[in-house]
């Protein structure tokens, strides 16, 4: 069912392992044409082209973009009971573990009278993506509402797809996660044109433009955020789910096999990566996975999923070896399941979060670990974080210096500015100790 790598005996530089590692096809390049057309359709005809887009992509016409306050209200209302704890759940362990990202402000005297004050700024107001297709996430809500929330974000508007099951209108689990969160500011819009219609606004329908739009998407969301990035912040052009599990042989087949497949449920380019040392294991994996692909209920999404390039056992010769794999990969999902997890970790650089032991598996994460479930996709966790409270602040310094702090640096400064040919900069310090000058300025 799965593709199997054989890096056993070979010494790979870090770009020859990159090479040699599954990856989904997908360009975003190619769509961003594409989005740029359809963002500039909503920013010329506003709810109208926004009803046209859900037409042609959602298969449905919805009669207004906007939900009411009513609908939300009654979502809440009509939540089942169980899922409606478990999102409670959900929101206060994220919530708790979004304030330890809050960095708390700082001083710093550089000398007597010179203090630099650190402090941290949330944005005015985002845009959050939650995705409608193949499946429904309310999680997503709560993992995109709460850090903004916690990071003491004023104004939130949600946009997620319209539904043809509910008569072109937002899922109601997805209203109700917002109306336990306290958003009333909710858009039946999905895809490029909702990612132009938050970044530009629309005024027709009392949507304001925002400052960061995040929140995972397909091909069209990831090249809308690339299109509008030079005008709003983005958290990052999220691609298709992955996981990739370092495991050995003492690792349970079972529970290894299970999370493969759970990936691969999300879409059909979704990426399942095994890196062990043991053959025998990966035989036996194999045969797991072949099995409960067959019995789960999305059984054709997830083999497609498990078929494809995007997915492999990769063979390695050590566990050292295994962690420069994943490393070289920087998974979304990260999963470590060997006889010394923590020696394993060790040798962890990149992942977007990591998932110890065999009683951490990737869909905790998703949901009530805590820790929040918007990643780093396709090997962007090299050099980019999960969303956090830190997505939604901005560090600002503060320099207060008294007269003698700044006439003790006044000489540095005038021959720096000298030397770069900037005499009007010395000259704006000199006029601070300059008698005339300030008599000047009174009169």
């Amino acid at each position: 069912m799965m593709q199997t790598i054989d890096l056993r005996g070979r010494t790979l530089s870090g770009a020859e392992l990159r090479a040699a590692l599954p990856r989904p096809e997908l360009d975003v390049t190619a769509a961003v044409a594409g989005a740029s057309a359809l963002i500039d359709e909503v920013r010329a005809h506003g709810e109208q082209a926004l009803i046209d887009q859900a037409t042609r992509f959602d298969g449905v016409t919805p009669e207004y973009v906007r939900a009411t306050e009513a609908e939300i209200a009654d979502a809440v209302a009509g939540l089942d009971p169980m899922v409606r704890a478990a999102l409670e759940e959900m929101i206060t362990r994220v919530r708790k573990a979004s304030a330890a990202q809050v960095p708390p402000p700082a001083t710093t005297q550089v000398a007597p009278g010179a203090v630099i004050e650190q402090r941290w700024q949330p944005v005015d107001r985002v845009g959050l993506y939650v995705p409608g297709g193949k499946a429904v996430y309310p999680s997503s809500v709560v993992m995109n509402v709460v850090p903004a929330q916690v990071a003491g974000v004023a104004s939130i508007a949600i946009a997620s797809p319209p539904q043809a099951d509910h008569g072109g209108r937002i899922h109601p689990t997805i209203l109700a996660a917002a109306g336990l969160l306290g958003v009333s500011e909710v858009y039946a819009m999905g895809g490029a044109g909702a990612i132009g219609a938050l970044a530009y606004g629309v005024p027709g329908i009392g949507l304001e433009s925002v400052d960061v739009i995040t929140g995972p998407g397909n091909v069209w969301v990831a090249a809308a955020k690339r299109a509008v990035q030079s005008v709003v912040g983005i958290d990052a052009e999220a691609g298709p789910t992955e996981i990739l599990i370092i495991a050995d042989g003492t690792a349970d087949v079972e529970y290894v096999a299970a999370d493969l497949l759970g990936q691969a449920e999300h879409d059909e380019l979704a990426g399942s990566v095994l890196v062990t040392t043991d053959a025998d294991f990966a035989e036996r994996v194999l045969v797991a996975v072949e099995r409960r692909t067959n019995a789960t209920k999305h059984r054709e999404r997830a083999a497609t999923a498990l078929r494809g390039e995007q997915s492999a056992i990769v063979l390695v010769d050590d566990l050292a070896t295994a962690c420069r794999v994943s490393n070289a990969y920087g998974p979304e999902h990260l999963e470590i399941q060997t006889a010394d997890d923590e020696a394993t970790l060790a040798g962890i650089t990149n992942a977007g979060a990591i998932f110890v032991g065999p009683y951490a598996p990737v869909p905790l994460g998703d949901y009530v670990a805590g820790s929040n479930h918007v990643l780093p996709t396709g090997g962007s966790s090299a050099h980019a974080s999960g969303l956090g409270a830190y997505t939604f602040l901005r560090a600002q310094q503060l320099i207060r210096y008294d007269r003698e702090a700044l006439a003790e640096v006044r000489d540095r400064i005038r021959a720096i500015a000298v030397d770069e040919d900037l005499p009007a900069h010395g000259e704006s310090v000199d006029a601070r100790f300059d008698g005339t000058a300030r008599e000047e300025s009174a009169n």
